[in-house]
């Protein structure tokens, strides 16, 4: 009898394949402690693969201890955790802000769904359950990152003095947001994200439009905001995207200034 052929080992899912790249960069000092390592969008683009595979791919790094999300850096190398006899300091230094911002750049590198409570207080170097005197559970943390997201910065340049000005100046903030933290999408909109609204649909409510119309209008437009901005998680062009969202706000816009003059006598 001839010798049966062993089936050949399975690819690693590619993933795996790209951590051990990278941990190989590492390890030969070609990225070395405290630097940057590729984000998930540079990973998507340099290896051709969408960003929630990209996301999986710091995942193992962090989950090796190899990388660590820094809020307003990045991802860097060096531990994840804080060694024992750090500990007691790293309580002792926590803050509800601190846990919220940490938060927010560990979905910023790793994706939502990498994102739990011990996943963060690992981050932090802590004890899971010293997150909970600051905050009560998830889903409290992820409105706080919602919160914080639309508090990070304000509308750029003068305010529009017309309602269409000011809700595509709205328009345009949000979307910026979301490009910023693709995890933000998936949450509720905070206060902050109505107030905004609100400001932006102050004129047409001046003119007359009854406040039903301006809710409807105001809602219309953050629809479609979210919308396109859900597509941000899936890994497509960014600019392409962007070019598609500038078109398609505009046609909406124009839509909505035949409601609202229908309804005024003032577009």
């Amino acid at each position: 009898m001839g010798v049966l052929e062993q089936p050949a080992a399975p690819a690693p899912a590619p993933y795996l394949r790209i951590a051990a790249e990278l941990r190989a960069r590492i390890a030969s000092g070609e990225i070395r402690a405290g630097e940057k390592v590729p984000s998930v969008r540079q990973i998507a683009q340099e290896w051709g693969i969408a960003t929630a595979t990209a996301g999986k791919v710091l995942s193992v790094l962090r989950a090796e201890g190899l990388v660590r999300a820094v809020p307003g850096v990045g991802t860097v190398v060096g531990a994840a955790t804080e060694p024992p006899h750090r500990r007691n300091g790293a309580l002792r230094t926590l803050t509800r802000d601190h846990i919220v911002r940490t938060a927010v750049a560990l979905a910023d590198v790793h994706g939502a769904a990498a994102l739990s409570m011990r996943a963060l207080a690992a981050e932090l170097g802590v004890p899971p359950m010293a997150l909970y005197r600051y905050v009560p559970g998830k889903g409290d943390l992820v409105a706080l990152m919602a919160d914080a997201a639309f508090a990070e910065r304000g509308l750029s340049g003068r305010a529009p003095a017309g309602w269409r000005g000011r809700l595509e100046a709205a328009a345009r903030h949000q979307w910026a947001l979301y490009l910023r933290h693709p995890w933000l999408p998936g949450t509720g909109l905070p206060a902050a994200a109505a107030g905004l609204m609100e400001w932006a649909m102050a004129p047409a409510l001046r003119r007359g439009l009854e406040p039903a119309a301006v809710a409807r209008t105001a809602a219309a437009v953050t629809g479609y905001v979210r919308g396109m901005a859900v597509d941000l998680a899936d890994g497509p062009d960014p600019a392409g995207l962007d070019a598609a969202f500038a078109f398609g706000l505009a046609r909406l816009l124009d839509g909505l200034a035949v409601y609202v003059e229908q309804r005024t006598g003032d577009a």
